[in-house]
């Protein structure tokens, strides 16, 4: 084996060894993803129990219903969809009604959202950047 030929193999073993460590992350990242839908979305691709979404736009106002302990029942809409969620742990301080909101959990039977994390916005001027586009784009949400 030449010269030429021993660095042409070591070059083709170490792309080859790239490729193998590019496509493994990809793959990795595929794996952790969690989409993110608005309320309407969820009419044109339906959720099954157990699926796990993030669920983004404003808490309906009159919606909140608060359980036994610290479980809460509310609606997070677009206002053209809504969708039922459960929460079952201590609410951020700054979730109210009308506010824009981004929860992230699992469907359960019925079409509820069963949900184990939820982000409220953290001062009068934020709202999180997709939540803002999708209900622009309805026009729901103007920037004051």
């Amino acid at each position: 084996m030449t010269r030429k030929h021993k660095r042409l193999a070591v070059i083709s073993s170490g792309m080859g060894f790239l490729a193998l460590a590019a496509a493994l992350t990809f793959y990795a990242l595929g794996q952790q993803t969690s989409y993110f839908y608005m309320p309407v979305d969820l009419l044109t691709q339906p959720a099954v129990a157990g699926d796990r979404i993030r669920l983004g736009g404003l808490v309906e106002k009159g919606s909140i219903v608060r359980g036994e302990g610290t479980r809460v029942r509310f609606a997070v809409t677009d206002h053209e969809h809504t969708v039922t969620v459960v929460y079952d742990r201590i609410l951020p301080d700054l979730f109210r009604e009308e506010q824009g909101v981004v929860v992230e959990g699992a469907f359960g039977e019925e079409g509820v959202l069963l949900a184990d994390t939820v982000l409220a916005k953290h001062d009068e001027a934020y709202m999180p950047r997709e939540v803002a586009d999708s209900l622009k784009e309805r026009g729901v949400w103007q920037e004051e």
